[in-house]
């Protein structure tokens, strides 16, 4: 029996919730072997949860990549956060230089609970250097509207807007993600392939427990590619996951709570 492969570039949520913990459990969740190439390390204080971001040196996230790409191979790639221009450009260069495809992009901007970009540039080489090279793009509509530059994103006509624009910057397709906020209780989803609008909506579910969310969502988009599923497949089979997720997440302490990524297969929990 063959398993299939997904490697995740992106950052480590120390309390386990986003990132690449996230990502890894919902590889396994959907049967495919996960692997990493780990950009920076989130760590949050105690008593107030701030985050604080450590970014892993450029010589060693390039020693990961070359492990996984050189030394093993995968049916597929996602990036979360990565933490400074320089990496961007290294990943960049990489799936140039080894062809590679089946590439989604999660442009991850803020960790969750906070409201302001972390890195403005990182934004700038997103468009330039990732963009062009993504088979799907995932961003929710703060960050469309980061990479559109279109202004907030307030009503489904000006998420058709934003995907134009992502998609003529280069991407091959272009998922916008919304929750409840342009269409109250409805979780709305955008796909653009350059030609159709195609709608993904399910009901929103009230909660404060979606830490992670994000990324479990493209994870999970990313794992249906990897296991030979179109990207329409894909993400409409994480549409599912995810909501299913998010219906059953949990308190982690008096701050967060994640997503619950076995939800899907416990029937107690559905």
């Amino acid at each position: 029996m063959t398993i299939r492969k997904a490697l995740t570039v992106a950052g480590s949520d120390t309390s386990g919730g986003a990132g690449i913990q996230a990502d890894l459990k919902t590889f396994q969740e959907y049967d495919v072997y996960g692997m990493t190439a780990l950009t920076t390390i989130v760590c949050m204080e105690p008593k107030t949860w701030d985050h604080q971001v450590f970014p892993v040196d450029l010589g060693i996230v390039e020693t990961q990549l070359k492990t996984v790409i050189e030394g093993i191979g995968f049916d597929a790639m996602k990036t979360g956060m990565l933490g400074s221009v320089d990496i961007i450009e290294l990943v960049s260069r990489y799936i140039d230089r080894y062809k590679l495809d089946r590439i989604v992009i999660d442009p991850v901007m803020v960790c969750k609970g906070t409201d302001e970009v972390l890195q403005p540039e990182n934004t700038e080489a997103m468009i330039e250097f990732l963009l062009p090279r993504a088979d799907l793009v995932t961003p929710n509509i703060f960050e469309a509207s980061q990479l559109a530059k279109t202004g907030p994103i307030t009503t489904l006509e000006k998420m058709q807007e934003a995907a134009t624009i992502i998609h003529d910057l280069g991407a091959k397709h272009v998922l916008i993600k919304d929750r409840g906020k342009i269409r109250a209780g409805k979780a709305v989803d955008l796909l653009y392939d350059g030609q159709t609008y195609e709608w993904f909506e399910a009901d929103a579910i009230e909660t404060q427990y979606t830490h992670g969310a994000g990324c479990t969502s493209s994870a999970a988009i990313t794992a249906g590619l990897a296991k030979g599923r179109s990207v329409r497949e894909s993400v409409s089979g994480a549409k599912t996951f995810v909501t299913q997720a998010i219906s059953n997440g949990f308190p982690l302490n008096n701050f967060v709570g994640p997503t619950r990524h076995s939800a899907h297969r416990i029937p107690s929990a559905k």
